[in-house]
């Protein structure tokens, strides 16, 4: 199998055979934790290793962070948002060999590989304005010669909890909106993924030193669930953001909450694109065909269910049919392929429960999928995209598999469609394809989609920086990157000062002695 410059991509970014997996920015510590191992989706072969950290190393660096906290929020906002502009500077110049080592550790396409990156490097511009907007409100105060106004301080050390499908991308929109904030960042990536985390904790080491930023400002500490546990019980750490599944969050959730943290969830997603007879089809299938095969179906955003309306279903069945026909898969670095591997065959065995899971509860795969073999996919984890006719109630419908399975559904009215959409558990991503004025604003209304992302005529996946990523229900109903998410990594101070020469008492109460 071609190489693709991987090894010169790894040289580099700094990667090595075996790496240290823990920092505090300044420098890298030995634990005795145990080794993790990164195979790539893509060949099967091991491509370097990390240590784990200890409970030790991991108090050691906990500790650095809330040290680091001390001095750095005496920065001057603007001047951290100076820090996060070369950061944005060093992954612009360290772009196409970042995108490569996602694509080959991850199994996503070097196209999407390189788009991650991209969200880095705009996530890093917008964090960079924000720098001089961290801004509070004035209030009318009922008293006389009183003066009533918010402002916003540093929070604290962030826990900064990642998923494999995104590995560089989720800790970026945390980190950077936490630095300029004035918070310290302690990261825990994905055991599936942790070279992307050794990457990037080089390009930003080098940043920090050049700019002399405090160690332990941002911190990475490589590991399994227990590193994850020690980092949500931490009382020290006032917000864990954490990106994964529905019962990890659950489980982030209750220890953070047990010590009266705040938590920012971004779980799963079973996001739906509605299709009526008013839609460009073009448009539709097109959308309907990347959300759905785009990352192997291993985004939070992914197309997993189409509710198509009766009167042009069996047109999209049959387009989508003949599109997935034409799908490339093999290796995502070569260009011409579309959909590359699943991340692991832990993956695979789930995409293939769920396709048994489809038949017996009385589904018709119309695409029917299976895992591929032979020259070029001895990694085992290469599927093919599948396409079922279901009911939206089927129990496997109501779940997130990561993996390419489209569900059909038909409906036929809008109403019915807008209660299908929300009838599920999960509420992040969601679309509508019309151009029917009526429909648009119904699923835009307040009794329409129930999700933290609603789009018309553009798919569930691909959501820009500037707007506020997340979702409701068992989504978690965490924000992320644009808008007003900045807002979650601050704490909020409301401030009455008396300029006058009495004590007037709010509410009129009168207390004289």
């Amino acid at each position: 199998m071609k190489n693709f410059g991987i090894q010169e991509a790894l040289s580099q970014l700094g990667v090595r055979k075996k790496n240290p997996g823990v920092s505090t920015g300044r420098k890298w510590y030995k634990s005795t934790g145990k080794t993790i191992e990164s195979f790539s989706p893509v060949d099967g072969r091991l491509i370097g290793s990390v240590t784990q950290a200890d409970e030790k190393t991991y108090q050691q660096v906990a500790a650095k962070a809330v040290e680091g906290f001390r001095e750095w929020r005496k920065w001057p906002a603007p001047k951290r948002g100076e820090v996060v502009r070369q950061v944005g500077e060093a992954l612009r110049k360290h772009k196409e060999p970042l995108g490569k080592l996602v694509s080959y550790e991850m199994g996503k396409s070097y196209t999407e590989g390189l788009g991650e990156v991209q969200e880095m490097i705009d996530i890093c511009d917008f964090a960079v304005g924000l720098s001089r907007q961290l801004h509070g409100l004035t209030m009318h105060s009922e008293r006389p010669l009183h003066r009533m106004y918010e402002q916003w301080h540093p929070l604290g050390p962030v826990g900064i909890i990642t998923a494999f499908n995104f590995p560089v991308a989720v800790w970026s929109w945390n980190s950077m909106l936490a630095w300029v904030c004035g918070d310290t960042c302690i990261w825990k990536p994905s055991e599936k993924t942790p070279l992307c985390s050794i990457a990037c904790q080089n390009i930003v080491n080098e940043v920090f030193e050049r700019m002399a930023v405090p160690e332990g400002v941002s911190c990475l500490v490589n590991g399994d669930a227990s590193v994850g546990q020690w980092l949500s019980a931490d009382a020290n750490i006032p917000l864990i953001s954490a990106t994964g599944s529905v019962r990890m969050g659950k489980a982030v959730a209750k220890t953070v909450s047990e010590r009266l943290g705040r938590s920012l969830l971004e779980l799963g997603g079973n996001n739906a694109i509605i299709i009526t007879p008013n839609a460009n089809l073009d448009i539709a299938i097109r959308g309907s065909l990347f959300g759905a095969v785009g990352t192997a179906g291993q985004r939070c955003t992914t197309t997993r269910r189409l509710i198509v309306h009766e009167d042009v279903y069996e047109e999209v069945k049959q387009r989508l049919v003949n599109a997935y026909q034409q799908l490339a898969i093999g290796n995502p670095l070569d260009p011409g392929n579309h959909v590359g591997p699943l991340i692991d065959k832990l993956a695979v065995k789930a995409y293939e429960d769920a396709l048994r899971k489809i038949k017996k509860e009385g589904g018709d795969l119309l695409i029917k999928g299976g895992v591929l073999e032979g020259k070029g996919y001895e990694s085992g984890c290469y599927v093919k995209p599948a396409i079922a006719e279901v009911e939206n109630s089927f129990s496997i419908v109501q779940q997130e598999t990561f993996a390419p399975i489209l569900y059909l559904i038909k409906y036929r009215t809008i109403q019915e469609a807008i209660e299908l959409q929300n009838g599920v558990m999960q509420g992040l991503s969601s679309s509508i394809m019309t151009n029917n004025m009526r429909e648009m604003e119904l699923f835009l209304s307040a009794e329409g989609s129930d999700c933290g992302i609603a789009n018309v005529n553009i798919g569930t996946s691909g959501a820009e920086i500037g707007g506020a990523f997340g979702g409701e229900k068992e989504t978690g109903g965490g924000r992320e990157s644009g808008s007003d998410a900045w807002k979650v990594y601050m704490r909020r101070q409301t401030n009455t000062i008396n300029y006058g020469e009495s004590l007037p008492l709010a509410q009129g109460i009168k207390f004289a002695i």
